[in-house]
């Protein structure tokens, strides 16, 4: 089983930047592909971005595409989520979540962090 708990959320003005982290328990944190999603009030949870285990393949979503950046730490077992020119609309609970092997995907999580809030004001 995987623990994961992520930080760095808050509140930040439009055009700011923000830098999620996420801690995973385990000795084992580089057989996981790693993503973070996000869910805003009254909208489904969709997928923001994912990294391969190694970290040399990443997948963005068309809307964070440009601003975001996802990268992995695999000594530190933590995946980090850069978010620049933050916009009102990426208000949002963001979570990460982890995936045993495989190629990088946008479902398929098995494990989910507990989510960290994310509020853009404009």
């Amino acid at each position: 089983q995987v623990v994961l708990v992520e930080s760095g959320g808050g509140l930040v003005q439009a055009g700011g930047s923000l830098r999620l982290s996420c801690a995973a328990s385990g000795r084992t944190f580089s057989s996981y592909v790693m993503g973070w999603f996000r869910q805003a009030p009254g909208k489904e949870r969709e997928f923001v971005a994912a990294i391969s285990r190694t970290g040399s393949t990443t997948s963005h979503a068309d809307s964070v595409k440009g601003r975001f950046t996802i990268s992995r730490h695999n000594a530190k077992n933590t995946v980090y989520l850069q978010m620049n020119n933050l916009k009102p609309e990426d208000t949002a609970v963001y979570f990460c979540a982890s995936k045993w092997r495989g190629p990088i995907a946008t479902s398929g999580y098995d494990y989910w962090g507990q989510g960290t809030q994310v509020t853009v004001s404009s």
